[in-house]
């Protein structure tokens, strides 16, 4: 289990880069149970994410798929980004752990900052990054593994860990992300053969297992059934204040379900941005209340 770290309030992180990296470094990036991150209580009024007047554009285009956005993002709260397709909310989620970079080239202006540190800067480890602040997305991409490997995955690729440990964890990380009752007795099996939702939740697993401080998710419950959707909904709750989750959806009663605070976006421009009882209830623009109601969109 996560124990709270009852010398301090603050958790241990590790730095996104490091200016003079040893030569030879064979310790884990995450170690045993008593020194890893510890995420219990993280709920604070701490920024985690800053972005500043940022600016995306696809490959030489001069035209900005995000105009200047500003946005603060607490430890340990939920914040759903709503808008239009094509408003940009997808682009600024990928933007968030440079994973647009695996797909396509992209000029940037401005900063985004995680834990004060420019995640744009030259000498940033991406993968530490990316372990750091983790992804799923909106099908479903399990590999095609044992359900126990999928999860094991990230783990043997940051290396140094022992079986026992990766057992551990493995199974932490499914009870997180309530499956393991479901594939306690086939975790052998091939994850391909798991349901929509599963597999959905398994990639939940997978992304919690290296335990990131931010969970960024891109429709997360598009692709699935009603009961699936709320299993998934439930999970977030339940891990809210352990983790940071920036959640993009086009479910506005989803939004208003599961999150605390709602950036509206409309055509790469951050609209509105405030806590999402007021955003739903009292938006200051007109804009957002019509998208809301389903005026348009």
């Amino acid at each position: 289990m996560l124990q709270n770290d009852s010398q301090s309030s603050e958790p241990k992180v590790t730095p996104v880069f490091q200016t003079n990296p040893p030569a030879v470094d064979n310790t884990p990036v995450f170690r045993a149970e008593s020194d890893k991150v510890k995420h219990t209580n993280r709920l604070s009024n701490k920024v985690i994410l800053s972005v500043k007047d940022f600016k995306f554009f696809y490959g030489s285009s001069v035209k900005a798929a995000l105009h200047g956005i500003t946005m603060e993002v607490k430890r340990g709260e939920v914040v759903a980004l709503i808008g239009p397709s094509g408003c940009g909310k997808s682009t600024l989620l990928k933007s968030i752990n440079r994973i647009h970079e695996v797909s396509y080239p992209a000029r940037i202006e401005g900063k985004i900052f995680f834990e004060g540190e420019d995640i744009y800067a030259p000498q940033v480890d991406v993968n530490m990054l990316r372990r750091r602040i983790g992804m799923v997305f909106q099908k479903p991409n399990p590999f095609p593994k044992s359900i126990y490997e999928n999860v094991a995955f990230g783990l043997r690729l940051i290396g140094g860990y022992t079986k026992s440990q990766i057992d551990e964890i493995v199974e932490r990380s499914l009870k997180q992300a309530a499956l393991w009752d479901e594939v306690k007795d086939r975790l052998q099996s091939n994850a391909m053969g798991l349901s929509g939702g599963q597999q959905q939740r398994l990639c939940i697993a997978r992304a919690l297992a290296t335990e990131p401080e931010i969970l960024l998710m891109d429709e997360p419950c598009s692709a699935l059934d009603p009961i699936s959707t709320q299993r998934v909904e439930d999970l977030i709750d339940m891990l809210k204040g352990q983790y940071t989750f920036v959640i993009v959806t086009h479910n506005m009663q989803q939004a208003a379900r599961v999150s605390d605070r709602t950036a509206f976006m409309m055509q790469g421009e951050l609209i509105e941005y405030d806590s999402t009882e007021k955003i739903f209830t009292k938006p200051e623009q007109k804009i957002t209340e019509d998208y809301i109601l389903g005026r348009f969109g």
